[in-house]
């Protein structure tokens, strides 16, 4: 698969595994809740609803979370009222970054995403200054070990998937955001376990970066996720393995 960097591989795993399910949680009931609000409850008739439970699936969230999450968003239940927003810059070594928010407080959430931003050496810019080098994509990550490579490679092109890659230890799925639901649900249908399954903004180039500005933007990245608004972080930094293990050691 092409433009997928090791990092956002390393993210999706780690964030699914550690301390960091709690907020992953939180960001699959605003989700939740902002789609079903935006296009109703069922999630037969509204696809972002339907992405956003899969994903909640995809990091174990019960159902019954997933149940009232829907209910806040359709009226059924009490809920805050989010408006969704995306923030873009640039970070170390100029390297494209989209923040996507989901927000009660538009004025606490750009305060919080710009202080973050100046603080690890990157700018704020302005809307479409860097969302032209992404495309939407379906992906699922799955763990290397729980299916054999050729019966999941079989599987998942055979039903609408563009590209399957082993990196790092683990199967990277892609597919045209039309044709996600299918992949998803085939993988779903044979009880395959995944780490993620989402809706990416995939670059279209990358930016590869070492040293200290490796550190910064591995760092800005993290900090930028762990804020309450934030939903998701992309960016076109690319870097190597030894890079990831000396940020983990500081980390």
């Amino acid at each position: 698969m092409s433009g997928h960097s090791k990092w956002s591989s390393i993210k999706h795993k780690k964030a699914a595994t550690d301390a960091k399910r709690g907020k992953l949680f939180t960001r699959y009931i605003r989700e939740i809740t902002f789609a079903a609000r935006s296009g109703g409850g069922d999630p037969d008739m509204n696809a972002g609803l339907r992405h956003a439970i899969d994903g909640a699936k995809s990091v174990n969230m019960p159902a019954d979370n997933i149940k009232k999450a829907i209910q806040r968003g359709a009226g059924e239940l009490d809920g805050v009222n989010y408006e969704q927003f995306t923030y873009e810059g640039y970070g170390p070594g100029g390297v494209a970054v989209l923040v996507e928010c989901l927000s009660d407080n538009k004025n606490r959430t750009v305060g919080e995403v710009r202080h973050v931003f100046t603080k690890y050496n990157g700018n704020l810019g302005e809307n479409g200054c860097v969302a032209w080098m992404f495309s939407k994509k379906g992906m699922i990550l799955i763990e290397e070990g729980v299916i054999e490579e050729d019966d999941l490679m079989e599987l998942v092109l055979e039903n609408g998937a563009e590209d399957m890659k082993n990196e790092d230890g683990n199967f990277i799925v892609t597919a045209a955001v039309e044709d996600y639901d299918k992949v998803v649900q085939a993988v779903r249908e044979k009880e395959i376990p995944t780490i993620s399954a989402e809706i990416a903004m995939v670059p279209s180039t990358y930016i590869k970066l070492q040293g200290k500005q490796a550190q910064s933007m591995m760092k800005m990245s993290e900090k930028l996720e762990e804020l309450d608004d934030v939903q998701d972080v992309w960016s076109n930094f690319d870097i190597s393995d030894e890079e990831i293990e000396e940020y983990e050691k500081g980390a």
